[in-house]
């Protein structure tokens, strides 16, 4: 799911067995919750390192989160304009369980290492 507009092009990190995260979490979401994280990620394309609070919040590393009533979807940025997008989870909690932090923080690592 590559898109490319406004200078700036989305892709999705893949895990060493071929697993899309951020599509798999899309694919599970539904109704407004789904049309939420859509609308999440156009805007993300459209404004990338532009976009701030409420919608996009830095946690610390060069990872970000891009935040909705319940969709949290988490991504780097990367050299030429990229953005890509490392996992995705439901809101239940202000905070980021450290499970999953320290998950997306690997998977940044992996991308960086790329």
């Amino acid at each position: 799911m590559e898109m490319e507009t406004s200078g700036w092009t989305i892709d999705e990190y893949v895990t060493a067995r071929g697993e899309n995260l951020v599509l798999a979490f899309l694919s599970r979401q539904t109704g407004k919750v789904k049309a939420e994280a859509i609308a999440l990620l156009k805007l993300l394309q459209e404004r990338g390192n532009l976009l701030g609070m409420p919608h996009s919040k830095p946690l610390g590393g060069s990872l970000f989160e891009l935040r909705g009533n319940q969709v949290r979807i988490f991504y780097m940025f990367r050299p030429g304009r990229r953005i890509t997008l490392l996992d995705g989870m439901m809101k239940k909690k202000d905070r980021i369980p450290i499970t999953v932090l320290d998950r997306v923080r690997r998977f940044q690592r992996e991308v960086e290492a790329l």
